[in-house]
């Protein structure tokens, strides 16, 4: 504390001084010891001390406290300084006080009736010096014994500005400590036209107020929007006089532009009021025509107001998302800085246009920056910049430059800092899948990863690749040849050796035709890395051995020599030897046929969301567009622990998984061995009434699942498997007969009309007309969502059992609406932000009805993910509610979905609230969620 040289404390001054010029931490010790003694017998003996005297001493213990040394003694004196006259000693108390004093001291209630009484003053420094106390020492207690005085003050006639001001930043400091200390009613009202007051500091400071007010409860300050626009509008088009006062470097009153244009961010695009409407686009508009106006200054002081209100501004259009005209024209702007000299500039133009890239209006504008963006990415100096342009890039790929910028990002990546590898190697992962039309492409960029940036390529990223590899027949063949080729490299990563091992164990058959890949060939080469890899991947690669005996008999013996080798007791590892000694045995023991059905190829994953993207949310929350997301398989691929216990499955285990894709109904067993019941290998079992004739139809319940029984019948059984990504979806319907004869005429016919057809376009195969006793067959269909529609299609199966009339059945087909929903992913703040957003009259439904069962919360959790939409946790306050996101995804646009489902287990009821960008969407997503609960 410097020392106050105006009231003449030489004293002070001396003692600062003196502890300055200490040489040894102990001598600071000793001299602060000798003026805290001297400072105690001051207060204990001399009764007489004047108020200067008192606020010298206190000023000597406040600079001791700041020093680091505890202070037990002084407060009293502090607290006798509140009552002088004086401002310095009033000061000095005050500012004692806020710093030494414990809330819960004794001297608390003096120290509030010394404070009540300066608020009362009609002195305005006096009342500020209590106001600023108030808002330091911002205890619970001192909202409460104040929660009536600072109110008046703010918005009485009689109170001068500058107390108004600092009373609406004391409330706000309050209202952070105890919410509800802000009185509601007449209030409200009062508090909102402080923005139309004359006083520049009084708006300022109450436009922080009301910003924190509207975030707690944005309906009852919904009035402070128009007051909020005008109050803009008047300042973005003042001249340099107008506000002179507050003109910083020409900019009129930059401060207050950005608390406004952040207020105005709570809230949806005034619709109500055109007129509002019309001047907030004119003041956003003009504030985008200043920003291309030659510069009025060249210092920097000038070009940071003026950029602090171009991008609030910028961001205030892209959160309303409502006007293409703005967010092209921002998204240009924002373009011209990627090329300045600031780095500061070109950091925030790529993080805004990150948010542009997201939107339908100006997503193709931010593409046209793609070759500056990538540019930063090589060239920028700040690894900051370098990593905000690669989510630049990451937030505008799609199909069209998808093989450009993930290229590009390969590239970087082999000179790319260590800092930011590991999200790069994310990023390009998530994009080559969601946007890969021909998968060995996407092999290869997998594979190059690996090559490139091997340490960085995390378990979820080789997994997903063999997870593709498996259920993409068409690919597989490719993927064995090329990762084979990858291994032959002098320097292999370990994460290259396990795909490597993992794929050629699978489909090494299918490159064992060339010589060069004999199987020998593949074996030694896989052995030559062996020695080189960890135990789990000698693991993985034991399990590759045995796979090699099943798929190539004539190396048998050379493998079985290295299970010997590492099943002696010699063995360093007891895990890799028991797994040796297993399967050698399993090799000498089983017949030919029994190692066959053993060692069978893995089956295809169950369908669910990509763990990839999961892990980069994790690492970056909040930073994940929302476009970016995909929804596949997520089930991780069996490591080698798993591959040993796969070799171990029971043959019966082993050949039901193997023909689940080919026997979706179990019907390969003849019709007489079954019990009168069909049981799908999906899990649903259906047993029909008195055991022979209940007709089962499933069709509401696909609205929660994609596979399983979709109708059942004494005659047909009728199952269905089905993926979706994005617009685009694909089902297989399997139609399994039930009887001892054959049916005639076998025809399923598509039912949905040519103007529905424009929207949801539907192509069906044809399928054979005799459907024999107890067989399967498979019809595939597609399906491509072009807009949003109501409804879905149907399929009639007529068909003629023999010496029967003609059967006709019709059942809907699963592919509602929300088949096309991609999960997002969103934190508290963009969730209600959103909410908000979409809080139009014809954006939002609502109802509330009586659960069908008894309330089933974890039940209902499950329906919702099964929906489609991402089921989001720690949001509502209230833990049994349900908080869920989503995007429709169609051709013509993109619509973005909340969702809350608020169960009341007393009344065992639901209210249900579905928010959406259209409001035909909102309804329909409503009437499908109704009839499940």
């Amino acid at each position: 504390m410097a020392p106050v040289r105006g009231d003449g404390m030489r004293g002070l001054a001396v003692f600062i001084s003196d502890i300055r010029n200490c040489k040894s931490k102990e001598a600071e010790i000793k001299r602060i010891n000798k003026e805290l003694a001297n400072i105690r017998s001051k207060f204990k003996g001399d009764k007489t001390l004047d108020g200067y005297q008192k606020k010298k001493y206190v000023c000597k213990l406040l600079f001791i406290f700041l020093l680091g040394h505890d202070i037990d003694f002084g407060h009293m004196e502090a607290v006798n300084l509140l009552s002088s006259n004086k401002y310095s000693e009033k000061q000095i108390g005050y500012l004692f006080i806020s710093v030494l004093v414990n809330t819960n001291s004794d001297l608390i209630k003096l120290i509030i009736q010394s404070i009540k009484n300066d608020l009362q003053s009609r002195n305005p420094i006096h009342v500020n010096l209590a106001l600023q106390c108030i808002a330091n020492i911002g205890s619970r207690d001192m909202a409460e014994a104040f929660s009536n005085e600072i109110p008046k003050l703010l918005v009485s006639g009689d109170t001068m500005d500058v107390v108004k001001q600092s009373a609406a930043l004391c409330l706000l400091r309050l209202f952070r400590t105890c919410p509800d200390i802000i009185p509601g009613g007449e209030w409200t009202s009062r508090i909102i036209h402080l923005l139309n007051d004359q006083h520049m500091g009084v708006v300022t400071a109450a436009t922080s107020l009301i910003d924190a007010l509207v975030k707690k409860n944005p309906e009852e300050y919904k009035g402070c929007v128009s007051l909020a626009v005008s109050r803009l509008s008047r300042i973005v088009t003042a001249s340099y006089t107008d506000l002179q006062d507050y003109t910083y470097y020409f900019v009129p009153a930059p401060w207050l532009s950005v608390k406004l244009l952040r207020l105005l961010q709570n809230y949806n695009p005034p619709t109500e009021d055109p007129g509002v409407r019309g001047r907030l686009n004119e003041c956003l508009e003009t504030i985008l025509n200043k920003a291309q106006e030659p510069p009025k200054s060249k210092k920097v002081q000038h070009s940071n107001a003026k950029n602090a209100v171009l991008f609030e501004a910028i961001n205030l259009i892209i959160h309303n998302d409502s006007e293409p005209s703005l967010l092209v024209r921002a998204c240009n702007q924002l373009g011209q800085f990627l090329s300045n000299r600031e780095t500061n500039l070109r950091y925030l133009a790529l993080e805004s246009m990150c948010h542009l890239a997201t939107s339908e209006f100006s997503h193709e504008a931010v593409k046209k920056h793609q070759e500056v963006v990538i540019l930063s990415m090589k060239m920028e100096k700040d690894v900051s910049v370098r990593q905000q342009a690669v989510d630049l890039l990451y937030a505008m790929c799609d199909r069209s430059n998808a093989e450009e910028i993930v290229q590009e990002m390969l590239n970087y990546l082999e000179t790319a800092d260590y800092s930011i590898r590991e999200e790069m190697v994310l990023k390009v992962a998530i994009l080559a899948e969601k946007y890969a039309t021909d998968y060995t492409w996407y092999v290869d960029v997998i594979l190059n990863l690996i090559r490139i940036a091997g340490d960085y390529v995390s378990e979820e990223v080789w997994y997903r690749v063999i997870q593709i590899v498996i259920n993409r027949e068409e690919v597989q063949g490719y993927a064995a040849k090329t990762v084979f080729e990858a291994l032959q490299a002098p320097a292999c990563h370990e994460n290259m050796v396990k795909v490597g091992g993992y794929i050629l164990g699978e489909f090494g058959n299918l490159i064992a035709g060339d010589s060069r890949s004999a199987p020998m060939v593949q074996f030694k080469l896989l052995h030559s890395k062996y020695h080189l890899c960890s135990s789990m991947t000698r693991a993985l690669l034991l399990s590759t051995y045995i796979k090699f005996i099943n798929l190539f008999p004539e190396i048998r013996g050379t493998i079985q020599d290295v299970f010997r080798q590492h099943s002696n007791l010699r063995s360093a590892d007891a895990e890799l030897q028991q797994r040796a000694s297993e399967y050698l045995q399993l090799s000498i023991v089983a017949s030919t046929d029994v190692l066959a059905t053993v060692l069978e190829e893995m089956p295809s994953f169950p369908e669910r969301e990509s763990s990839i993207l999961a892990v980069l949310k994790k690492k970056k929350p909040g930073r994940v567009p929302e476009n970016a997301e995909i929804r596949d398989n997520k089930s991780p691929v069996p490591n080698s622990h798993n591959a040993h216990n796969n070799a171990q499955t029971n043959h019966t285990s082993s050949a039901n998984n193997a023909n689940a894709s080919s026997d979706l109904l179990g019907l390969s067993t003849p019709p007489a061995s079954q019990s009168g019941t069909l049981i799908d290998v999906l899990g649903d079992i259906y047993s029909t009434a008195n055991g022979n004739s209940s007709v089962v139809n499933n069709s509401k319940k696909f609205v929660f699942k994609n596979n399983g029984v979709l109708f059942e019948n004494e005659l047909l059984q009728i199952g269905v498997k089905s993926e979706f990504r994005q617009n685009l979806g694909r089902l297989g319907l399997y139609y399994g007969n039930k009887t001892q004869t054959a049916l005639q005429n076998f025809v399923p016919t598509l039912q949905w009309s040519a103007e529905d057809a424009l929207k949801l376009n539907v192509q069906i195969k044809a399928v054979e007309p005799t459907l024999e006793a107890g067989a399967q067959i498979q019809q595939l269909l597609t399906a491509e969502c072009i807009d949003h529609y109501l409804g879905a299609p149907s399929i009639i199966i007529s068909f003629r059992v023999s010496g029967g009339a003609q059967q006709k059945i019709t059942v809907n087909l699963p592919l509602t609406i929300n088949k096309f929903f991609e999960p997002t992913e969103m934190n508290a703040e963009s969730f209600f932000a959103r909410w908000r957003n979409l809080g139009g009259e014809q954006q939002r439904a609502q109802r509330v009805f009586k659960a069908q069962q008894p309330l089933d919360l974890p039940g209902a959790r499950n329906k919702l993910t099964g929906f489609g939409m991402q089921l989001l946790d720690s949001i509502d306050p209230n833990p049994d509610n349900m908080v869920c996101a989503g995007i429709i995804h169609t051709q013509a646009h993109k619509v973005g979905c909340l969702l809350r489902l608020e169960p009341n287990k007393q009344a065992q009821m639901f209210r249900l609230t579905i928010r959406s960008s259209l409001e035909a969407v909102t309804q329909e997503i409503c009437d499908l969620l109704v009839d499940q609960f």
